[in-house]
């Protein structure tokens, strides 16, 4: 890595943070893993910032759902203006996986919705990693996923310069073989075209256009420019990274006689419906390869394409930072088993595909990391968690509180109330909020409760919406920013409310069925869910529940202690509590929507210079060259 982060913040660390920053970094700098036990509103995220500052690593952070790692990702953005930030996550707006259910004899194919913007940001994402500047990822745990070797990335990756003694043919091909489409004419992320005596490279991971200039089998010149061909900029070196994170260079042959010494084999073993099933899909595959060079559901050979053994992991994400880095582990109480799980249920889901004759057994291999491979990366690791499990704790060597907010805000007052005629008194406690300009939470058990409530909410003119899982992760961001503007004052929903969701205008949090001990409702969920009122002043929970639990006298006995040592501080150093005031912001929604939008003017503009319609084209021209001018830098 050439170069130090340049942390950019109007704020300086106080409460906690600075002894934090302190122990934090002597940690990273001793190779110990870590814990940082932070209560909601500390400033985990501004305390990370400056450790990494300071230490100056390229860091993975791993979060454990997109809605937050948007959130992540558009902080740390701020924090690192002229860094590279990435995001990484999956890009599948829908994903429905290969499955067959034996006790009904039902197969379900493959059925996917691919994100263009999130896999372009998948890609920029491992091209910043090997750019050799300071870089932070924010990651879900898709980053455990195969994406094809690092090594191949790097060994395809075409470095040319100016004066450079190569033919366009030579470029043509390396290109090629870097998993570009060759067309001939447009403007196409991931493909190149030849005009004249230059080729033009839209890369996959920006929305730019590489001009070469030949003179003859030299290099005349190198450019980079908007896709409208404006912006131009000369440069003397480039380096053009592959358009796919998986890279096949070999013989299509020695693949193909891999698979089908495998299907010889696994033939063998299968009853003959098995064997008949399996025989004629493997054979379909097998000619889809020799006469194309792909098949559906191609990722299930992965082992035979990168020549690994027999269980041999896969490379992933970690692999492109290589060995010296950060790695950061948000809501650790929630990531790690989600990261302990990924393969379990891949490995389950494929058993009933394998057994009854729907895939060789190869198609194991195509999967995430097991919990011990993923561990043999955890060198220098920080855990973050207001809770944390016991694996954090039991795994670290340094363990550093941070209680006490910048803001002197308190942990919210805890109220426990009588489930008679909870409802009335729900809309009794949403009004005074109302009044105030305040927002509300409330979390249930299931989304069908999370919708009732909703209706009933609404029939009783109170503006609400709920989010669960079901609602696709860019609807769930763009309903927390309606509800932080105002647009709607309650929000409904289950888990989703219980991790990370930075939302100072909520000023109170109702818990219905609180005493249904479970996981939503043990003491680790419930300190959590408490944490999303404590970043306003005003802050304060009602659990709804005619019993009190253990878990509900753990998480209230933990929350009082916090308070005591925040009132205790706050009286210390003459700290008046203020609501934490942030702006809001949406940074992966506001680069798609503008990038979307981009892109459908370029084309039309294209399509209209195509027609000789030039007038018509100048006029996309100047909206395109408008829309830019309101998109700040860096967003």
């Amino acid at each position: 890595m050439n170069g130090d982060f340049n942390l950019r913040s109007t704020f300086t660390p106080s409460g906690d943070q600075p002894n934090a920053i302190k122990k934090l970094i002597a940690g990273v700098k001793n190779h110990r893993i870590q814990t940082l036990i932070g209560a909601t509103g500390s400033g985990k995220t501004f305390t990370i910032a400056n450790v990494i500052n300071n230490v100056s690593k390229n860091t993975l952070i791993i979060s454990h759902n997109k809605t937050l790692a948007a959130q992540l990702y558009a902080e740390f953005k701020q924090f690192f203006p002229h860094d590279n930030v990435g995001y990484f996550v999956s890009y599948y707006d829908y994903y429905q996986p290969e499955s067959y259910i034996s006790q009904t004899d039902t197969y379900i194919e493959k059925n996917t919705k691919i994100n263009a913007e999130i896999e372009k940001m998948r890609v920029n994402a491992t091209t910043m990693l090997l750019s050799g500047k300071p870089t932070i990822i924010i990651a879900t745990v898709s980053c455990i996923y195969s994406i094809g070797s690092p090594v191949e990335w790097i060994n395809t990756s075409i470095s040319i310069h100016v004066n450079q003694k190569i033919s366009m043919f030579r470029i043509a091909t390396r290109l090629i073989a870097a998993m570009y489409e060759k067309i001939n004419n447009g403007s196409k992320s991931g493909c190149f075209c030849i005009k004249s005596n230059a080729v033009h490279v839209m890369p996959s991971y920006q929305n730019k256009v590489i001009t070469i200039s030949f003179d003859e089998n030299k290099i005349k010149s190198i450019s980079i420019s908007d896709i409208d061909l404006t912006r131009k900029k000369e440069l003397e070196k480039i380096k053009i990274f592959p358009a796919k994170h998986h890279i096949f260079n070999e013989g299509i042959e020695r693949v193909i006689t891999s698979i089908k010494q495998e299907l010889k084999s696994r033939l063998s073993e299968l009853d003959e419906i098995a064997k008949e099933r399996l025989e004629t899909r493997i054979n379909y595959d097998l000619e889809m390869l020799q006469e194309m060079g792909y098949c559906r559901g191609i990722e299930n050979y992965s082992r035979h394409f990168d020549n690994r053994d027999i269980g041999e992991k896969p490379s992933c994400l970690l692999d492109f930072f290589f060995n010296d880095y950060l790695l950061i582990i948000d809501e650790s109480h929630v990531t790690i088993p989600q990261l302990h799980g990924m393969y379990n249920g891949d490995h389950a889901r494929k058993k009933m595909l394998v057994e009854y004759g729907f895939r060789l057994p190869s198609a194991y291999d195509n999967r995430p990391l097991k919990f011990n491979e993923f561990e043999k990366y955890m060198n220098d690791v920080i855990f973050l968690s207001a809770t944390p499990s016991k694996y954090e704790l039991q795994k670290s060597s340094n363990i550093v509180e941070q209680i006490i907010r910048p803001t002197g805000l308190l942990d919210p007052i805890v109220h426990v109330k009588p489930t008679k005629n909870q409802m009335d008194d729900i809309i009794l406690e949403i009004n005074k909020r109302i009044l105030l300009k305040q927002r509300v939470l409330i979390t249930t058990l299931t989304k069908r409760m999370a919708e009732d409530l909703t209706e009933y909410i609404l029939n009783r003119n109170v503006s609400a919406k709920y989010i669960h899982s079901e609602i696709i992760n860019m609807e769930r961001t763009k309903i927390i920013k309606e509800l932080r503007n105002g647009e709607i004052d309650v929000l409904i929903g289950i888990n989703l409310l219980r991790e990370g969701l930075d939302i100072p205008e909520v000023s109170l949090v109702i818990i219905l069925d609180a005493d249904k001990e479970g996981f939503l409702r043990n003491s680790t969920s419930l300190i959590q869910t408490f944490g999303r009122a404590s970043r306003n002043n005003n802050s304060m929970v009602i659990m709804y529940s005619d019993t009190i639990t253990t878990s509900m006298k753990n998480a209230m006995k933990e929350t009082n202690r916090r308070r005591k040592k925040q009132m205790a501080h706050n009286k210390k150093m003459g700290v008046i509590p203020k609501t934490i005031i942030k702006p809001i912001s949406n940074e992966i929604n506001r680069q798609i929507i503008n990038m979307n939008r981009l892109n459908s003017l370029n084309i039309k503009m294209k399509n209209a210079s195509d027609n000789l319609n030039f007038e018509e084209a100048m006029k996309y021209r100047n909206i395109i060259h408008s829309l830019k001018n309101k998109i700040k830098p860096n967003s």
